[in-house]
């Protein structure tokens, strides 16, 4: 048998990184935008984010703490997912920064905030794809004795898509040529999707 590195995680885990988020890697990234009470845009990258269903399409994601876009969907009951992609990776990048709660990080970032249809928070005009989200639940998570955690999970209905036409081929988006960027586990890695990394399986149709 392979030797093995065991530890629990409420003791550290005695390595020069935390493996946690290089193990369950990469992670898509939830790029959300959102809108204050003030009236000022919110734009901000979660690493923490996946899709739950799709009839209807459900979409969430973990805020570790509560940021302003959780305050901002919170008091509104929406928010936008923007497709980070290769090249917008730099806006992306710049648009994690911790920002007061009156900046506009899409100023900040030098991208344009585009008006949605069924939402009041504008979406990323620059992403090729964009999903308008009305909150459906947000859950403080717990922890294993029933004590809470220090995130809170933002679950929304996808109730309006916004896609770049020239990703869509025969009628299919192609995963691959909108460039998708994820988060890796380091401090500063990330993975980009291309076509190199496309292998089809087809599903069994019995055991």
């Amino acid at each position: 048998m392979p030797q093995t590195h065991f530890y629990r995680p409420r003791e550290g885990h005695g390595l020069a990184h935390d493996p946690f988020k290089s193990i369950i890697a990469p992670r898509p990234i939830g790029w959300i935008s959102s809108l204050s009470a003030d009236g000022v845009p919110n734009l901000a990258p979660y690493s923490f984010f996946n899709c739950f269903g799709s009839m209807p399409p459900l979409i969430g994601f973990a805020s570790e703490t509560e940021k302003d876009s959780l305050r901002n969907i919170r008091d509104s009951g929406e928010f936008v997912y923007n497709l980070a992609t290769r090249p917008l990776a730099e806006h992306m990048n710049i648009s994690s920064a911790p920002f007061a709660p009156e900046v506009d990080e899409f100023v900040r970032a030098g991208l344009t905030a585009a008006p949605c249809q069924a939402v009041k928070a504008p979406r990323v005009a620059e992403s090729p794809a964009s999903f308008e989200c009305k909150v459906t639940q947000i859950i403080h998570l717990q922890l294993a004795d029933g004590s809470p955690s220090r995130s809170w999970l933002v679950m929304g209905e996808v109730v309006g898509v916004h896609l770049d036409l020239q990703y869509v081929v025969d009628g299919v988006w192609d995963t691959a040529a909108a460039m998708p960027i994820q988060r890796a586990g380091g401090t500063a890695d990330y993975f980009q999707i291309g076509p190199q990394a496309l292998f089809k399986m087809t599903r069994p149709t019995q055991a």
